[in-house]
């Protein structure tokens, strides 16, 4: 896919804010965060990152969920371009009772998922994917359901970045993590 990737700072994001692009204004109360935009050439979408200090939390997505369902899970790509690494260390979100940082990882033969202690590392000049059968954000005691093409915001907290909130678009997501 051919991307082209434009920072949308300062006077530019809030027009593009006035226009009905909200996304753009959700980081620029905090000083040191900044939205980007992506742009998918053969699709014409337009797919939002959001930047926090040397952070850049990229593609977030919610897994929908059927009616009554009490947790979902929470992925995206969270890539560190400063000399520092950060960690991830909570979460909150109006629709769910409780968020955390979990891992899937093999016991043997047996897969378990289980609150990662401490935070999730996030690397100088590295990042973390977040994924389905790896890291994700749990979302917990659900208020809703998550319906396929909804917006939802959360909000992330991070060790040196603080907190960011984040749109992450509801997504049908099959067995084996494909979207």
């Amino acid at each position: 896919m051919n991307r082209r990737i434009i920072e949308i700072t300062g006077a530019i994001a809030l027009t593009l804010a006035s226009t009905g692009a909200a996304w753009a204004c959700s980081t620029m109360d905090k000083p040191h965060a900044r939205a980007s935009l992506i742009l998918a050439a053969d699709s014409g979408h337009a797919i939002v990152d959001v930047k926090a200090g040397d952070l850049t939390i990229a593609t977030p997505v919610i897994k929908a969920t059927p009616p009554n369902a009490p947790v979902s899970g929470g992925y995206m790509n969270i890539g560190n371009s400063g000399m520092a690494g950060d960690r991830l260390v909570a979460g909150s979100a109006d629709f769910a009772a409780k968020v955390e940082i979990h891992e899937m990882a093999m016991d043997g033969d047996v897969m378990k998922m289980r609150p990662v202690e401490g935070g999730l590392e996030i690397p100088a000049g590295g990042s973390v994917e977040l994924k389905p059968g790896g890291y994700h954000v749990m979302f917990i005691g659900l208020k809703e359901q998550m319906k396929p093409g909804e917006k939802r915001k959360a909000k992330l907290v991070f060790e040196k970045a603080g907190e960011v909130e984040i749109e992450f678009d509801v997504m049908e997501i099959k067995p084996g993590g494909q979207m």
